[in-house]
Formats: structure tokens, C-alpha cells, sequence
């Protein structure tokens, strides 16, 4: 029996491959319907991070849905679920963006966000991880409501964080490693971008994969993986080249 995951790129592929408009127009609704369910769980998640509606969110990220129809590709050795994940998120992402710029907070209110702000960066520095409001307001000598409620309006207006992490069935995905200047379209070519490379990392013999993991995405330099693997640090180092011309040679194949 066939896992959902697996009954959607089923269906995506059957769509993709389809010459009948009428046939095809029904499976376009099948996705749809067999993808909505991930929609609403990222709508939902949002929404209770943001306090925007999730209904609002929903039909947003329903147009993210429809945009990873028509733009994925079946050769992209990628899950659609995991394709269409991050097109739900960056539409609701834009649309957050563009609703947390409407709104205009008066001189005051932006002098005290900058104020909270910067303490809260300099707590950070001096190694306390995560400032609450009763830090703050004991620095700058304000009252600790006043802080969380200065505090949860920024918390608005920058919804959702770039490191944050969705938790999936499938996968954990970052919303993007980062969000790049310019326009929407910019923006899903980050994400595809991403994708190939992960795709890449995942065709790679295990012990070059290990090397690429360790040094970038545990920022480990080369001596520490050397310890690490018990290896010398002349193997890392062309273990690691390596593994970069595997990767450029897979990619470049796409």
C-alpha cells in the first residue's frame, strides 16, 4: 500500500506526464486535494507564531500549492511534498512581509523597539542566550508589560524567523538558509537552488557525505573532523575536495 507521500508523486507524475486536458485538469484537483492537508498544517503553525488568521494564511499558501504544480519537475530526484513545502512557506512568507510593511508604527513606538532591541543584542553578547522582558525593562528602567507588549508587536512584524524550523512528517526544513534582495522569483530560485544541492549531498558515497555534513553543517573546520573521524587532516582536506567536484559534477548534470 502506497504511503501518501508516495500517492502524491504519483499523482504529480501522472499529471506531469498527461496529454488529455480533461485528464489533466481532474489530477491538478487530485493534488490539490491530496496536498491541501500539508497547506493547512504550515497555515496553522504560522498562524500561531504570527496571530494572523490562519483561514487568510490558508488560501495563501494554497497559491504556493498551485505555483509548486506547475513549476516542479519530475526529474529533479526531490519529493513534491518537500518541493511544495518550501513554495507554501515562501508565498505566506511574502504575503507576511508585505502585510508587517503596511503597517506604520508612530516615531515613539519605533525609538522603544530600537532601544529593546539593542539591549536585548547586547545581553546576547554578554552570554545570555535568550533576554526576557524583566532583563530588559530592569536596563532600561521601563516597565516589564510594556517591554512584552513592545516586544510581541516586533514579533509581528518579523513573523517568521529565517532559522526557524517547521517540523514535517517527512522532514525538518529551515524557511530558507537565506532570503535573497530582489523580487519574488529570486526568491524560488533560492529554493531550488537549495534543493539541488541537498540532492546532490544525498547521492554522495557515505564517507564524502560525512565530510560535506561535518564541515557545513556542523561548521566544523578541518582539524575537528580530522579528530573526530580519527583521520589526518591532509585526508579531510582531500576528502572534502573531493566530495566539492562529486557535487559540482551531480548539479551541473541536473
Amino acid at each position: 500500500m502506497k504511503t501518501d507521500y508516495e500517492k502524491l508523486d504519483t499523482l504529480v507524475a501522472s499529471y506531469k506526464g498527461c496529454k488529455d486536458e480533461k485528464k489533466k485538469r481532474m489530477l491538478h484537483l487530485d493534488i490539490v486535494e491530496e496536498a491541501i492537508s500539508l497547506v493547512k498544517k504550515i497555515a496553522h503553525t504560522i498562524s500561531m507564531q504570527s496571530g494572523v488568521s490562519n483561514e487568510d494564511l490558508i488560501q495563501v499558501g494554497s497559491m504556493g500549492l498551485i505555483k509548486a504544480i506547475d513549476a516542479y519537475k519530475t526529474n529533479m530526484n526531490t519529493r513534491f511534498r518537500t518541493y511544495a513545502t518550501y513554495y507554501i512557506k515562501g508565498e505566506i512568507k511574502h504575503y507576511l512581509r508585505d502585510k508587517a510593511n503596511m503597517i506604520k508604527a508612530p516615531r515613539e513606538l519605533q525609538e522603544l523597539v530600537f532601544k529593546i532591541t539593542s539591549t536585548a543584542k547586547k545581553l546576547i553578547e554578554a552570554g545570555i542566550e535568550e533576554p526576557t522582558a524583566e532583563d530588559i525593562s530592569k536596563i532600561l528602567g521601563i516597565a516589564k508589560d510594556k517591554v512584552e507588549e513592545v516586544m510581541n508587536i516586533d514579533k509581528f512584524k518579523n513573523a517568521l524567523s529565517l532559522d526557524q524550523y517547521l517540523n514535517g512528517d517527512d522532514d525538518d526544513f529551515s524557511l530558507l538558509d537565506k532570503i535573497p534582495a530582489g523580487d519574488y522569483q529570486e526568491l524560488m530560485n533560492a529554493y531550488e537552488d537549495k534543493i539541488m544541492v541537498s540532492s546532490a549531498i544525498n547521492k554522495l558515497p557515505e564517507d564524502l557525505r560525512e565530510i560535506i555534513e561535518l564541515n557545513y553543517y556542523e561548521d566544523l573546520n578541518q582539524r575537528e573532523i580530522a579528530q573526530q573521524l580519527g583521520i589526518s587532516q591532509m585526508q579531510v582536506s582531500r576528502r572534502l575536495k573531493k566530495a566539492l567536484n562529486r557535487m559540482y559534477q551531480l548539479i551541473h548534470k541536473e
